[in-house]
């Protein structure tokens, strides 16, 4: 089974900040299910940052987290993927979606398949994703999907081919999470089938091709 990490941090509730995670983690499980076998399941764990605001400051100034919060970090830190939607203030990611990535432990994202997602007011914020969002990610590690997604007031609203765009490039974002997770999945069971034979006394490079039938491309 996948695990899932959704965080949101938008202030309200409900927010469009928690709409958006919650789209772009349906089309990732959707894509998931897709490409499984066997029946696998995912289970999609839903932090919202606001109900963990004042530990978050207690753990800014303690140096570890208390409470719930605990239970928040060890779940995206140790889930398979991640979907991380802030609300763009003053052109850039929140306060609280910052400390929330501030206090984990260094390396803790390293490697994690991440999608990134933003909201507000207006299209002009969205570059906030490729210059505030993107980076942060990038500095701690992780494997950021190409597709970022914003929505701004206005997508909620859109009809027709408006509408069909947010659709398209939530759908696009999510497949493409949903690839680097099956294949990250797929690479540890490469590993362990390869330590496995190795256990076993058996040399994976005893089967070798020669390179005179590689050649004639059989």
């Amino acid at each position: 089974m996948s695990t899932l990490a959704v965080i949101s941090a938008g202030l309200r509730d409900p927010s469009s900040t928690r709409l958006l995670a919650d789209r772009l983690a349906a089309a990732t499980v959707r894509s998931l299910g897709a490409g499984a076998t066997g029946g696998e399941e995912t289970e999609v764990v839903h932090v919202a940052l606001r109900d963990h605001a004042h530990d978050l400051t207690n753990n800014l100034l303690t140096g570890f987290p208390t409470g719930e919060l605990r239970g928040a970090v060890e779940r995206v830190v140790g889930a398979d993927g991640l979907i991380a939607v802030t609300p763009v203030f003053n052109a850039s990611y929140s306060g609280l979606f910052k400390t929330f990535f501030d206090v984990l432990e260094p390396g803790s994202l390293e490697g994690k398949p991440v999608l990134i997602g933003a909201t507000g007011g207006t299209a002009r914020h969205s570059l906030a994703l490729e210059f505030a969002v993107r980076p942060m990610f990038a500095y701690l590690r992780s494997l950021v999907v190409p597709t970022a997604v914003f929505a701004a007031t206005a997508d909620w609203g859109a009809a027709g081919e408006s509408a069909g765009d947010l659709v398209e490039r939530v759908d696009r974002a999510g497949a493409e999470l949903a690839g680097l997770i099956a294949g990250r999945a797929h690479g540890a069971d490469s590993d362990a089938a390869s330590d496995a034979a190795s256990d076993a006394g058996a040399d994976p490079y005893d089967d070798v091709i020669p390179f005179e039938r590689l050649l004639a491309g059989q």
